[in-house]
């Protein structure tokens, strides 16, 4: 088998090992060969499943992998023939979008894994929506998976894959349906989770005297478009599985991923709804806060308003004239005050009685 290049660049200095170099095992979470549907005893590396498979002519390998490095991934793909751009996408130097591509005889699919985030309270979080990505090498005697993230384990898939020998006869495609319909599932889960937060932030914006912060709503709104970038990409990987008769994917596997390709559809329509109502919620906080503001400015101008007539009367008799009206009559004085009081007194009532104040 040709030597698979390196994916260092030519400009970056090669690091120097501090210790012996990480073991593919190391990484890898499960091995096990599958024949018949059922698991074979004993335990395997992924070289000794592999040579045990290809000497029974029969079954398939499945190898779990939790965020390979490039050493280790780079000795798997030498094992089960990954194409070099296989394996630089599985390291995961970058996010990749789900995808779904084929290389000769090995099908490459990309899914995005999302997890809620649990907090106190929508108003005051930082999070809601984290994400990871499975990346899933499907050939004709193995299936690869690649994890990155720690929500995204799939021991309860095996599990349950290994409880229905039936359905893990049909061979790697199975285990690829077994992982979507885990990954779409867990979408519904999410979804469900944050239409709850989407409507305790709109209680929280028509709330009488509960004012929201816009930044808490364009956080909800960031993580609705962090979770859209995750889930809906997958539509297309997932009609061409369901339909696409040449990608060697049987009947009756093709059934079960248009099953789940119906539930990815419900998540994607869930999803344009939470962005339509968040849109919407940005739109009445602002409105509120112009309302609040135009409140603020009527009080404030009817009290300048109350406050301009003792200024008046200040300013006329605060001019240093010799001769002016009323300064020799005794109850001058008190008459202005009391002139004074009337007028606040009235325009405060009238003020009053228009909500102004």
């Amino acid at each position: 088998m040709p030597q698979l290049p390196s994916f260092h660049s030519p400009q970056e200095p090669e690091p120097v090992p501090s210790g012996p170099p990480p073991c593919p095992e190391d990484a890898i979470v499960d091995c096990a060969v599958y024949v018949g549907g059922r698991r074979l005893p004993g335990t395997f590396t992924h070289e000794t499943a592999m040579a045990k498979v290809r000497a029974l002519g029969r079954g398939f390998v499945w190898v779990g992998l939790h965020k390979p490095n490039e050493s280790q991934m780079v000795s798997v793909a030498r094992c089960f023939g990954l194409h070099e751009l296989m394996v630089e996408d599985a390291v995961g130097h970058s996010h990749q979008r789900p995808k779904l591509e084929r290389y000769d005889d090995v099908m490459f699919m990309v899914l995005r894994t999302v997890n809620y985030v649990e907090h106190e309270s929508i108003t005051t979080a930082n999070e809601v929506v984290e994400t990871g990505e499975i990346m899933i090498f499907m050939g004709p005697d193995f299936v690869l998976t690649v994890r990155h993230g720690e929500h995204s384990k799939l021991t309860g898939v095996r599990q349950g894959l290994e409880a229905n020998p039936e359905l893990l006869a049909l061979g790697p495609s199975a285990v690829l349906h077994a992982i979507a319909d885990h990954v779409v599932d867990s979408y519904l889960v999410v979804t469900e989770s944050v239409e709850n937060d989407v409507d305790l932030m709109e209680e929280a914006v028509f709330s009488t005297g509960n004012r929201v912060a816009t930044e808490q709503i364009y956080m909800l709104k960031r993580e609705i478009v962090e979770l859209r970038k995750s889930v809906n990409p997958l539509a297309s990987p997932l009609q061409r599985l369901g339909q696409d008769t040449t990608t060697g994917i049987p009947k009756e596997v093709r059934r079960y991923l248009r099953d789940v390709q119906d539930h990815h559809t419900i998540v994607a329509e869930r999803i344009a709804e939470f962005d339509e109502v968040l849109s919407t919620l940005v739109d009445a906080a602002l409105a509120k806060i112009a309302v609040q503001q135009n409140t603020d400015m009527r009080k404030i101008s009817a009290w300048v308003a109350i406050a301009a007539v003792p200024t008046m009367f200040a300013g006329v008799y605060g001019m240093n004239f010799e001769h002016m009206p009323e300064l020799q009559w005794t109850f001058g004085y008190p008459l202005v005050l009391g002139i004074i009081a009337a007028i606040c007194t009235a325009l405060f009532v009238t003020f009053r009685r228009n909500d102004w104040l």
